[in-house]
């Protein structure tokens, strides 16, 4: 299976970092072609210009500024993503992504007067999303869970319509113990393996 891994967080040591390392390294014990866009050493730029915004719906051209980006996620059976949450929502970084690289003729057909939005990306059957949180489960849940919202909702809605989705969160980030992130990691490595 090509499983592309979103990774998004600005320190190579952090324990997303380790999130990351642990996913990869199961991916490949299961033999899995895997392809890791990392948002911050890549140095994407999430703010969409005045110039990207006029040509938004300029299918085609629209692509041009996040082609690799595209070319990757055209790869992909199963998506991975990989960040922490911050304000209860997705990183800047993150964000800035999604609205940049999922435009109109690519990842979706844009809605008209006979039809609503239809999804464009159907190679994609799994979206898997990984994420470490401040706040506890239900702080997280009366704010309305946005970034688990945003990728297993929003992006889904771009994928196959069978799209699977699944969610891993280590909750209480700050203040557990190293036990608790290594079970994390265990929890983290089988879900991967059993993908």
């Amino acid at each position: 299976m090509n499983v592309l891994v979103v990774y998004c967080h600005p320190q190579s040591e952090s324990f997303n970092a380790a999130v990351c390392r642990t996913v990869v390294e199961a991916l490949e014990t299961a033999r899995h072609a895997v392809e890791v866009v990392d948002l911050y050493a890549e140095g994407f730029d999430p703010v969409m210009s005045a110039e990207e915004r006029h040509g938004y719906h300029t299918e085609g051209s629209n692509l041009e500024p996040v082609a690799d980006h595209a070319r990757r996620l055209q790869w992909a059976e199963t998506v991975i993503f990989v960040y922490p949450t911050w304000w209860f929502g997705l990183p800047a970084m993150l964000k800035g992504w999604l609205e940049r690289v999922l435009v109109p003729g690519f990842a979706f057909h844009m809605p008209n007067e006979q039809r609503g939005s239809r999804p464009m990306l159907q190679n994609i059957r799994r979206v898997v999303t990984l994420t470490t949180c401040g706040a506890t489960p239900l702080t997280t849940w009366l704010m309305g869970q946005p970034g688990r919202r945003t990728l297993l909702r929003g992006f889904r809605s771009v994928c196959h319509p069978l799209c699977r989705t699944d969610y891993l969160a280590l909750y209480r980030m700050d203040t557990v113990t190293d036990a608790d992130r290594r079970r994390h990691l265990e929890r983290v490595r089988r879900r991967v393996l059993a993908l």
